[in-house]
């Protein structure tokens, strides 16, 4: 945020109604008038993030009549223009790009010192920017390339508001959204509130817009706004404000957590959670880290190709030495957007830690990233049952038999109580149609759990089998199986980017448990 508005939030004198902030109240008070009763609020602040909604009284905006901004929109609306990918190398921009690579930090407008922004790395998040002017996604451009936001994944478009509402009407939204726009009043809140209405409702929002007013600052917080910027900005400015809404020390960022276990060993508990993983990084384009916990026996190096020299033992050996640097040469980048928590796969040591040890792992490796995938082992200990109950989403894996469904039931037993607030568990039945093999149908596991399985994989040894050997992901084997189309389907349901598709009696809908 700017200076204006940082001593704005932290003044104690300037709780968000000061008298002093109003001509006319200041007139009041000079003639002595008595206080007149507060006007009723226009809408209600939204509970949670930009996208989780707001009630709005179109026809009593007290901010629309008293700022006159009702006419005003017109004037203020830009021109509607294509969607279009910001290139910093195109013609006309290169200029751009290389004056505000020129601004170094001691010309900050705002008389920034360069102290002020933090020297932590923001996490591994996705940011999507909208800009009106192509100066403003240079400016953007040149943010990005900074190493505070060298784990960021960064994305700059023309277009401005309109575009964002375009591209994100069958898109999930990124972790933040930068959007530039010059209008006010009731054109800027029409549009914001269609933008609300696509937007996920974890995902942050900053405005770049073109007045610095206070009024208008505090109509878009309420809002559900993240922040509000005005140019003359600067990279740092811009960089600045994101660490302040990811790195902020009283409420540190923390991934969503979700767990993989198998009701009993080999259902392919491992496999589900390493297809789960990519198709949530390489479908629904979201970093992740998937953390291998199975230190003896762990399969996701050999699984994704990979032989690191460092692993989680390590980090679990000394975890208190664990910091943002050293996890960051400990994880392993398997894909742009995946990154390996390998298990060290080996007998020479008992792996005997404390729950405690791996709460404060997990803990670090939750701020790297906005999904962290759990393959647990199947054996019960006390960290592994710690483990398991603070997820935030829990995926159990069975197989259609009797060990499975009774084990299955105790797991799901077991967290819905101990989490009464949370969402039950996701059951996955895998390798069901095996030749010769009596199965218990789908219908009687859903009656014994009490809810219908996220997702039925048929049984087929030659496509897994392949894979595995490969060193292979499903989908980069044969992204139209169905069994890709299911971890798609399982991905979206666990991170809650998606809407489940419609059951149906097709083949596909079995495979999702239809």
């Amino acid at each position: 945020m700017n200076d204006a508005n940082r001593a704005l939030k932290t003044d104690p004198l300037l709780d968000g109604d000061d008298p002093f902030l109003e001509a006319a109240d200041v007139e009041r008070m000079l003639l002595g008038e008595s206080e007149p009763e507060p006007e009723q609020a226009a809408m209600n602040a939204p509970q949670g993030g930009f996208g989780a909604g707001y009630e709005v009284e179109e026809e009593d905006d007290p901010f629309l009549e008293e700022a006159g901004f009702e006419d005003e929109a017109d004037a203020y609306a830009p021109a509607a223009s294509p969607r279009q990918p910001y290139d910093p190398g195109q013609g006309g921009f290169e200029d751009l790009r290389e004056e505000v690579a020129a601004i170094g930090p001691g010309d900050a407008f705002y008389g920034e010192v360069d102290s002020d922004v933090s020297d932590q790395p923001v996490p591994r998040i996705s940011v999507g920017a909208f800009c009106e002017r192509p100066e403003t996604g240079a400016l953007i451009h040149n943010a990005a390339n900074d190493r505070r936001l060298a784990k960021a994944h960064v994305t700059v478009e023309l277009g401005g508001l309109p575009a964002a509402i375009e591209r994100y009407h069958d898109e999930s939204t990124p972790n933040l959204l930068i959007v530039e726009t010059g209008m006010r009043g009731r054109g800027l809140f029409d549009q914001l509130e269609e933008l609300a209405g696509v937007c996920d409702p974890e995902t942050k929002v900053i405005i770049v817009g073109a007045a610095n007013d206070i009024g208008l600052y505090r109509e878009l917080m309420k809002r559900g706004v993240s922040e509000y910027m005005v140019p003359p900005m600067t990279p740092l400015h811009l960089i600045r404000t994101i660490s302040e809404l990811f790195l902020d020390p009283d409420q540190p960022f923390a991934g969503k957590s979700i767990a993989f276990i198998g009701a009993k060993g080999g259902v392919g508990s491992s496999t589900v959670a390493h297809n789960c993983a990519w198709a949530l990084t390489e479908g629904l384009q979201s970093d992740a880290v998937l953390v291998d916990m199975d230190l003896s026996f762990g399969t996701a190096g050999l699984d994704f190709n990979q032989d690191p020299a460092q692993t989680l033992g390590d980090a679990l050996a000394e975890p208190d030495r664990l910091d943002d640097a050293l996890l960051d040469r400990l994880l392993v980048r398997c894909t742009e957007r995946l990154s390996l928590f390998s298990a060290p796969a080996t007998l020479d040591k008992d792996w005997e830690y404390s729950p405690a040890d791996y709460e404060i792992v997990l803990d670090k490796v939750r701020r790297q990233a906005p999904f962290v995938a759990l393959d647990l082992p199947h054996m019960w200990m006390p960290w592994v049952k710690q483990t398991l109950l603070g997820a935030d989403q829990v995926v159990v894996t069975v197989a259609p038999d009797l060990a499975s469904l009774r084990n299955a039931k105790n797991l799901f037993d077991l967290v819905t109580s101990a989490r009464p607030n949370d969402e039950p568990p996701k059951v996955v039945i895998n390798m069901a149609g095996m030749p010769k093999r009596p199965e218990i149908p789908v219908k009687d596991f859903a009656e014994a759990l009490g809810t219908q399985p996220a997702l039925v994989l048929p049984f087929e040894p030659q496509l897994f089998g392949k894979a595995a050997n490969n060193g292979q992901m499903i989908t980069e084997l044969d992204a139209k199986s169905k069994a890709a189309e299911g971890f798609g389907h399982l991905a979206g349901l666990v991170t809650g980017r998606v809407t489940a598709p419609q059951r149906s009696r097709s083949m596909f809908g079995k495979l999702l448990g239809g």
